[in-house]
């Protein structure tokens, strides 16, 4: 009856443990985000956009923990976001030559795509592009987890 016991007891507590580890890289993410720029600065730096488009829910590897949804606008300047964005970590954007919207085009095609910036939050955002990167000579926009390897969202504006 003790080694029942104590195999129960290490079950459960490795369960227990198991799930607030997992529960805790899903809200760390949420905790140590900065305040997200306001709808102000966005409007503010979205003015001198070039190129406008759309995240939404519905493409292919999105699914209920990783998805976008709202505008984004891409200028010479900035790239700049209003809407939402399903919280997780290490969040990269990138533009790609061709729209994508599986992990396995993403990954096809990386090279060829250039990482513009990190995204830390995930109520609007605003990413500084590069002096050397040229956003018209890519078609799409890409929110990419670096750390997991997991497509969010992209959208496609020209």
């Amino acid at each position: 009856m003790k080694v029942r016991m104590l195999i129960l007891l290490l079950a459960s507590h490795l369960s227990v443990g198991a799930v607030g580890f997992a529960v805790g890289i899903y809200a760390l993410p949420i905790l140590i985000a900065p305040p997200p720029p306001s709808e102000t600065e966005i409007q503010a730096m979205s003015a001198q956009a070039s190129f406008t488009a759309e995240f939404k829910k519905d493409l292919q590897d999105s699914d209920a923990f990783h998805w976008g949804e709202g505008q984004v606008t891409i200028g010479s300047q900035y790239i700049t976001f209003t809407g939402e964005l399903a919280p997780g970590p290490d969040y990269k954007l990138y533009l790609s030559p061709e729209f994508v919207e599986t992990e396995a085009d993403f990954n096809r095609l990386k090279s060829s795509m250039t990482r513009v910036g990190d995204v830390k939050t995930f109520n609007n955002f605003v990413v500084e592009l590069s002096v050397d990167v040229n956003p018209s000579q890519y078609t799409s926009v890409i929110v990419w987890c670096e750390t997991f390897g997991e497509f969010i969202t992209a959208a496609k504006y020209r």
